[in-house]
């Protein structure tokens, strides 16, 4: 490890505004790191975040630079609640998981099935600004060929992701297609935040066959209950981290009373293990969640990331190496800007909670 990238990477409890270190109270250690992707998603190629140590173990904080620091701080009170709050026992010692398919063409989609290591659930990723439906169509055709060919057409199950990019009537149109590319399996199990409102899903939700899920429309709201009341979705997806941490967010998706499914925000093996083990806490039969999100980093910040085995992620405690966050540090103006957010979040945090935010 070079002194220069120890200096970029840890983050000096002691050096940081007293507001900070009165919100962060309990963290012992507080670590930047930055992971390359090896596919573009959605705009983003790289992921950056903190990593917070305490009594309980190890959180992740890694909000997108779209989020405010309002928002940005329901991260950050999540990650110190799971590194300093109590625990509960996981119910399950391992959880499904769907392998997530980008926007790629259909022979990458099909190997990318292959290589999935077990997932009988695929969630796709369609409706990018560049491409054509046809070629979301191709895509869904080519990953349910390719769960017949590995698991079967009575265990394979396809979800597309929408990332809320369609108006209603669009909608209408696309997803009977989507869940026709799917039939060798069955159709589609849900279509995801095929729309932006809750009003146009809850009128997509009444006019199709095809199961509605909410992810923006919870993840991203000021009354993430709202989805419930409009009768909007069949399925709830909660992202630990945006929602403030285990717990609260486990009790906002209890409170929907919908089917649950525990996504990534593309969060390292670090933040993906917090994910496993909120869904480990939820009971009987758990749907494929999204957490098999770690092949798409270059590089991750444990000796040995979190993959799917037999389609499925074990519960357990990850540790960050060192070495490995100071392998591919920030630049000195990321690190201020990062300081400076760490600066707003808490500031907020403090604001409107006095610091009491686990």
């Amino acid at each position: 490890m070079s002194e220069s990238h120890g200096e970029l990477t840890r983050i000096d409890m002691a050096s940081l505004p007293s507001h900070v270190r009165r919100v962060l109270d309990g963290v012992d250690d507080l670590l930047l790191h930055h992971l390359p992707m090896n596919v573009r998603f959605r705009r983003v190629t790289s992921r950056e975040g903190l990593l917070l140590h305490g009594p309980s173990g190890w959180a992740e904080a890694s909000p997108f630079w779209d989020y405010d620091p309002v928002e940005s701080s329901t991260w950050l009170a999540g990650a110190y609640s799971v590194a300093t709050g109590p625990r509960r026992t996981s119910l399950h010692d391992r959880v499904p998981v769907n392998v997530t398919i980008p926007v790629v063409c259909a022979s990458d989609a099909y190997q990318r099935v292959i290589s999935s290591g077990g997932c009988a659930t695929a969630k796709v990723k369609v409706a990018d600004p560049n491409t054509e439906l046809s070629e979301d169509i191709a895509r869904v055709e080519a990953v349910a060929q390719a769960l017949v060919d590995t698991v079967g057409a009575e265990r394979g199950r396809i979800r597309v992701d929408v990332n809320a990019a369609w108006d209603v009537d669009y909608a209408r149109k696309a997803v009977p297609q989507l869940d026709r590319a799917a039939m060798q399996v069955g159709g589609l199990e849900y279509a995801e935040q095929p729309c932006a409102r809750v009003e146009d899903l809850a009128t997509l939700r009444r006019s199709i066959d095809v199961p509605i899920a909410a992810d923006e429309s919870i993840r991203r709201a000021d009354d993430p209950q709202a989805v419930a009341r409009a009768q909007a979705a069949d399925v709830a997806i909660i992202k630990i981290a945006p929602l403030g941490g285990i717990e609260r967010a486990l009790q906002i998706g209890e409170q929907t009373g919908l089917d649950l499914v525990v996504s990534s925000a593309l969060e390292s093996s670090v933040g993906l293990a917090v994910g496993v083990r909120a869904a480990s806490l939820l009971p009987g039969m758990i749907r494929a969640c999204g957490l098999a999100t770690s092949h798409f980093l270059a590089c991750d910040v444990v000796p040995q990331r979190l993959l799917p085995v037999d389609g499925f992620l074990p519960v357990r405690d990850v540790e960050p190496d060192q070495s490995l966050v100071d392998a591919r540090p920030v630049d000195a103006e990321i690190r201020d800007r990062w300081l400076h957010r760490l600066d707003l979040m808490c500031a907020h945090l403090e604001s409107v909670a006095g610091g009491h935010h686990a």
